[in-house]
């Protein structure tokens, strides 16, 4: 496969290489010589103004890609096979799909002025996708689908790679415990809150649990392991380890034995990151202090993190992951409302647009959160399943990756999230097939 292009950019070098070369699995090469193009025997995608031979397809390509810089960039929607598409031409697709690709993946938008949301980060409601009704479809692979079926139609000897979908359930250890290992001046605070606030289920429940009686009503974590084997599925999780209690960091301690060994028994089965604390977002050197804690507890290097309350901006929270050794990341997505941040089903390469390079930091973005269902939305353990449902239905389409982040705190016994447990299971089912 051969793709020419006037000026082959940076951002142009990184597009093809995930549209054409990751995606569908096609080694292409990438050229300025039109002499070359015109020779090639094969496949070949004319990114230009003007037609260079009978046997091509002909993008006509936007401004994005060969510019330098950020900037405001005018953007109207039309459709393409029903999808909405932008930054139109007039080649053989309607729409530049390198560009657009582009600026949903590099999250072009993210860098430019708007106003942050109660925790401090780009809010949905500001994006392109929430404004124009794609925010539930992973569109990027919708139109390399499209795109995919018309370079067969015109080179029919074309061989693609077929993706199988994926799925990878995800899970954030905010709080492992309610009640256990919080130690008596936490256990005694919480008490006198709930008797305080007329709580008195919880006052007997706490109790029960710290004289024995009742398990834990956080402490999910031997149902998830038998869901796991049941389901045969391989999740991940990640640990949230501050070492100082605060307004957002509410997690058992991390020194005390039990908490310990919890992680340990979890890093020798599945794998596990590190949940960077909401303190380490103002405080930079306890992201390697919270790392280095884990890599400690399990013996294993820490590679893979999600921001706690997805809390980061661009480009300085991710430049601080790759400072600190961190190569995944799973934080792309919104902590208000479920769908597609940037738009695709699928990892991909952070694009550090202020320094215009492809870095080493590989990015796995998760579409639906348990929390955005029960908090922000408000919906019944039914209703939740059912925009699961969608997402699973629309993944499973485009044979992409499904993520899902759940917390153990939904998945115990704890009465505020009845039936919770119940509907995941259901969920697990559909999407494994069993």
């Amino acid at each position: 496969m051969i793709v020419f292009s006037p000026i082959v950019s940076n951002r142009l070098k990184y597009i093809v290489e995930f549209t054409l070369g990751e995606l569908t699995g096609q080694p292409v090469i990438l050229t300025s010589d039109a002499a070359a193009f015109i020779a090639y025997d094969g496949l070949a995608i004319n990114y230009s103004p003007a037609k260079l031979r009978d046997a091509e397809l002909r993008i006509t390509p936007h401004t994005l890609l060969f510019e330098t810089g950020i900037h405001p960039q005018e953007i109207e929607i039309s459709h393409w096979h029903e999808l909405p598409v932008f930054f139109q031409g007039d080649g053989d697709i309607p729409f530049d799909v390198f560009a657009a690709c582009f600026y949903l993946l590099s999250r072009y938008e993210e860098y430019l002025p708007h106003t942050k949301d109660l925790y401090g980060r780009y809010p949905h409601t500001a994006s392109l996708s929430f404004k124009n009704g794609f925010l539930d479809k992973p569109l990027i692979n919708y139109w390399l689908k499209n795109l995919a079926a018309l370079l067969k139609s015109r080179f029919p000897d074309l061989v693609l790679k077929k993706p199988d979908f994926k799925f990878l359930p995800t899970y954030d250890i905010d709080e492992a415990f309610s009640f256990l290992y919080k130690g008596p001046v936490r256990n005694a605070g919480g008490f006198l809150r709930d008797l305080l606030t007329g709580s008195i289920g919880r006052c007997r429940l706490r109790m029960q649990v710290l004289t024995g009686s009742k398990p834990d009503p956080y402490d999910s974590f031997q149902h998830l392991h038998r869901l796991h084997e049941r389901y045969h599925l391989d999740p991940l999780y990640f640990f949230l380890l501050a070492t100082h209690i605060g307004k957002y960091d509410k997690n058992t301690d991390p020194s005390g034995k039990a908490m310990q060994a919890l992680i340990r028994t979890h890093a020798a089965k599945n794998r596990t990151g590190i949940h960077p604390s909401w303190q380490s977002g103002d405080m930079a050197s306890l992201l390697d202090e919270e790392k280095t804690l884990l890599e400690t507890i399990t013996g294993k290097p820490v590679r893979v993190s999600r921001q706690h309350y997805l809390r980061f901006t661009l480009p300085g929270g991710y430049r601080r992951l790759l400072e600190a050794g961190i190569l995944e990341d799973h934080s792309m997505g919104y902590g208000m409302v479920n769908g597609f941040r940037a738009s695709v089903a699928a990892p991909f390469y952070w694009y550090d647009l202020e320094n215009e390079t492809t870095t080493d930091l590989r990015l796995y973005p998760f579409c639906y959160m348990d929390a955005n269902s029960f908090y922000e939305l408000k919906q019944s353990p039914e209703a939740a399943l059912e925009e699961m449902r969608h997402y699973y239905s629309t993944v499973k389409n485009v044979n992409g990756l499904l993520i899902t982040l759940w917390h153990n705190t939904f998945l115990g016994t704890d009465p505020k999230f009845k039936g919770w447990k119940e509907v995941y299971e259901e969920f697990l089912k559909l999407v494994t097939n069993r």
